[in-house]
């Protein structure tokens, strides 16, 4: 039979009387379906009265038994006699000796944070006297605070009053994986209004320019070199308006920016790059790739060739399947693009198969400079087939020649 015999508010430890024996009760990780797991180890009658009365020696006992449960893991026992050791040490000796103990061992620095322990003092090692400010009501977000600027310290890098508002205005403060946001609100207003020259100055050096969708990844994929030309262009201009702002800061400007455009970008219908093709464009197309799938488009159809053919890659690109081929039977000729080698393939119909022999192609190479690049030969070939990429090449007959020239480009 289990008794509560004395608790806290939250997720503080309660003691408990388990058969007759004074426990301590904490809920500390996870198991392997994500539960959390409870931890019990025995106490007396001296340690439950400091409990009772003491709430700092009651947090500083929970920190120091925290690690112990960790190193329990999903499924391990908590080492009872190192819990247990832990208590005369903690709760019934002196302030001197307690800051000696949290000198020697792991303790959870964050949980005592939470719980209002002054931070300087914490640093110091002083962590009694640290606790003379320690509530009962936890402050998680003064913890991921703590957190983010310990792991901002040691990477060396030190904020500046309005390195930390830009980074409270994009929300990306406590967490730099967080998609950034614009949040006015979070910022102090004392310093809002330099915050908002800074987002100013990037807004007017990447006006106009854009992230445009890669297919190659998926249908809400963007252009990684679309992305990383606009971030460099915001970085260099606000770097130089504000030599003073940490890097931290002026990422997060960059990425705010970045992450806005590829939204937009994501919210844009599909742009029909062969919009212009008019009659002197294709009348029918077939689509295949390298896994067995196809399909076909014809002219009559409510869209055009290249938008039809990138809808087609978006939904069938993967890793294991990286070579897709327009062809235009009528005119015996295609391409064909090669995703895994930034290449492509036109191939003409030199000689039809007669009287049971084989056709004759003629196949020539070039590389191709990213997913811009991709779509600018798709469009042209849409246009005006295999005649109309001339002016993209060069191309490439000989394949040996090709790898030598894809060798060279991948080097540098």
């Amino acid at each position: 039979m289990t008794d509560i015999v004395f608790t806290r508010s939250g997720w503080i430890p309660k003691v408990i009387r388990e058969d007759g024996e004074l426990k301590l009760m904490l809920a500390a990780g996870a198991d392997a379906n994500h539960e959390p797991r409870t931890f019990t180890f025995p106490i007396g009658d001296a340690h439950l009265a400091v409990i009772r009365e003491d709430l700092a020696r009651h947090l500083l006992l929970w920190s120091a038994v925290l690690p112990l449960c960790d190193a329990a893991g999903t499924r391990g026992q908590l080492d009872e006699n190192a819990a247990v050791a832990l208590l005369d040490p903690i709760l019934l000796s002196p302030p001197s000796d307690v800051d000696a103990l949290f000198r020697r061992i792991r303790w959870d620095r964050h949980r005592l944070v939470a719980h209002g322990a002054d931070i300087e003092l914490l640093e110091r090692g002083q962590v009694c006297e640290a606790m003379r400010t320690a509530t009962e009501r936890s402050n998680a977000k003064r913890a991921q605070e703590y957190h983010a600027n310990r792991r901002r310290a040691e990477r060396g890098v030190v904020l500046g009053p309005l390195d930390t508002e830009i980074l409270r205005y994009t929300g990306q403060y406590l967490h730099g994986a967080t998609v950034p946001r614009r949040n006015p609100d979070a910022v102090d207003p004392a310093l809002l209004p330099q915050v908002m020259r800074v987002i100013a100055t990037a807004e007017q050096t990447c006006a106009g320019m854009r992230i445009g969708l890669d297919p190659r990844r998926g249908k809400r994929a963007t252009d990684k070199r679309d992305w990383d030309r606009m971030a460099a262009t915001v970085d260099e201009a606000v770097r130089r308006a504000y030599p003073e702002l940490a890097d931290d800061a002026v990422r997060t400007v960059s990425f705010l920016m970045c992450s806005e455009a590829a939204d937009r970008s994501k919210s844009t219908p599909v742009e029909d790059d062969d919009e212009a093709a008019g009659d002197h464009g294709k009348t029918a197309l077939s689509f295949t790739d390298d896994k067995g799938g196809e399909k076909k488009w014809v002219r009559d159809g409510p869209r055009t060739a290249s938008a039809e053919f990138w809808e087609f890659v978006a939904d069938r690109s993967a890793g294991n399947n990286e070579v897709f081929t327009i062809e235009d039977e009528e005119m015996g000729e295609g391409i064909q693009l090669h995703f895994y080698a930034d290449s492509i393939a036109r191939i003409t119909t030199v000689r039809h198969g007669e009287d049971g022999s084989d056709p004759e192609y003629q196949v020539e190479y070039s590389l191709v400079d990213g997913i811009g690049g991709y779509r600018k030969l798709v469009s042209a070939f849409v246009r005006g087939g295999c005649v109309a990429l001339e002016q993209h090449g060069p191309w490439m007959s000989d394949v040996a020649e090709f790898e030598r020239a894809r060798r060279r480009r991948d080097a540098r």
